[in-house]
């Protein structure tokens, strides 16, 4: 008996997922152990510290991304399960994902790899730039379109972090570069291509309300206060670390004032955008990234925090229209404004503090930056960095965008999008089930006229 076409992309979806699981699970079976643990009272201690100094940026980390950011996509009133729920599983599967390409590339040894909390952190690394990147057609595609872009990015972000941290030798310790702005740049390249030369007109879903701004304005909050952590996990422990937390702190703090000044000033009657805030607030975080852990003064710090959210808000009121306009360019939360205008800024504050580097602020050691006379060509080194990963990106985002739009990933018809009805069984509708829900359910499988 041929199943019927409405029902076609509902089963493909746990097929997809079923099969991803069952061979992840043969590859562990087969290749994945845990390190051997080790007799010596020293190393038992070595390796005691080493997690109990990680675990909780570690925990932190899991707290942004599954709470923080899930709350900051839920500004889309009847899309918050949706927004949630994908986040959650985006975050799983890349995550895993990562973990047995990793393994693939560069963890072999006699047959095994060998698995700890520092490779599970830096698998989770490589998930954020799918979460980001998602944020560009956020409402607007089918889970399977979302687990296809993941399974895309993934090997094209190791490959790219690959050029610019270890050929390059790029100073990114936060992901500025090769976190945040090759998110971006792949998302938007993946929107670019997913809709093409169409004006995507507001969606009479698309407007949020006060419950759903207020649910993300609380993603927000969770984000700035765990995001030092984020920054810092992957630094030196000791002064390096220490610094990236409290210029973390610095620019976020400044972001956080400079986006209350601007939005308010920005708007006619002087009231903020709820928008502004979600988005301004964090920005800092996201330049501060490339420089954190460098010999750079305090109040480089609160000027660049300060910048970012500047631009940040500026983006959104000004270039996030006149992209949809001339490039229809369709940005659905923003992530050129959060991530890449600001991450650009960050990027080329770190050309500036490595040529300006000489010592550390104490003035008595040197700087980690580089050895004397290397500055400049570390410098060039920072900005190859940055055309790399716009470079990368743009290109991989376009290629996948173009995968996306096979018909058999079931892209929701345009009526139906930022919708849960369509992938949640909700109660009220259960309970009382309306005339248009089997149109709705049969719907998925349509074709979009595009």
């Amino acid at each position: 008996m041929a199943v019927p076409p409405s029902t076609y992309p509902r089963r493909l979806l746990p097929l997809f997922l079923g099969l991803f699981q069952a061979a992840l699970l043969l590859f562990f079976a087969l290749f994945v152990t845990y390190d051997e643990p080790s007799a010596q009272a020293e190393d038992t201690s070595l390796v005691a510290n080493q997690v109990y100094s990680t675990f909780p940026f570690f925990q932190d980390i899991q707290v942004m991304l599954v709470v923080g950011l899930g709350l900051l996509l839920t500004f889309l009133p009847r899309y918050g399960f949706s927004s949630l729920t994908h986040n959650f599983l985006l975050l799983n599967f890349s995550m895993q994902w990562a973990l047995v390409l990793q393994g693939l590339l560069h963890h072999f040894h006699h047959r095994q790899v060998h698995l700890d909390l520092h490779k599970l952190l830096i698998s989770e690394f490589a998930a954020v730039t799918v979460l980001i990147s998602v944020g560009a057609i956020l409402g607007r595609a089918s889970p399977c379109q979302l687990l296809v872009l993941a399974t895309c990015e993934i090997p094209v972000y190791l490959a790219s972090e690959w050029v610019i941290v270890t050929c390059l030798g790029v100073l990114d310790v936060g992901g500025t570069i090769t976190i945040h702005i090759f998110s971006c740049y792949f998302g938007l390249g993946v929107s670019k291509a997913l809709f093409r030369a169409t004006q995507q007109p507001l969606h009479p879903k698309e407007t949020p309300t006060p419950r759903s701004d207020l649910m993300s304005l609380v993603g927000t909050l969770i984000l700035w206060v765990f995001w030092p952590s984020f920054v810092a996990v992957l630094c030196q422990p000791g002064d390096a670390q220490h610094r990236a937390i409290l210029n973390t702190l610095l620019a976020m703090s400044a972001s956080a004032i400079t986006t209350v000044v601007a939005s308010s000033l920005l708007e006619r009657d002087g009231k903020l955008s709820l928008g502004h805030l979600q988005n301004g607030s964090l920005a800092g975080g996201v330049a501060i990234g490339v420089v954190a852990d460098m010999a750079v003064p305090p109040a480089a710090a609160l000027a660049l925090g300060s910048l970012s959210a500047a631009v940040c808000v500026l983006g959104f009121r000004f270039l996030s229209p006149l992209l949809g306009r001339k490039l229809t360019l369709h940005d659905q939360c923003g992530i050129h404004n959060l991530h890449g205008l600001p991450g650009i800024l960050g990027a080329a504050a770190s050309v500036v503090a490595v040529l300006a580097a000489s010592k550390d602020t104490s003035g008595s050691q040197p700087s980690p930056l580089a050895p004397a006379g290397g500055n400049a060509s570390e410098a060039l080194c920072q900005a190859a960095g940055l055309a790399v990963a716009v470079g990368a990106s743009l290109l991989a985002g376009l290629l996948t965008g173009a995968a996306l739009r096979l018909p058999c990933l079931a892209r929701p018809p345009e009526r139906l999008c930022f919708d849960d009805s369509l992938y949640f069984k909700i109660q009220d509708q259960a309970e009382s089930p309306g005339p248009d829900s089997s149109a709705e359910e049969g719907a998925l499988a349509l074709k979009e006229q595009l």
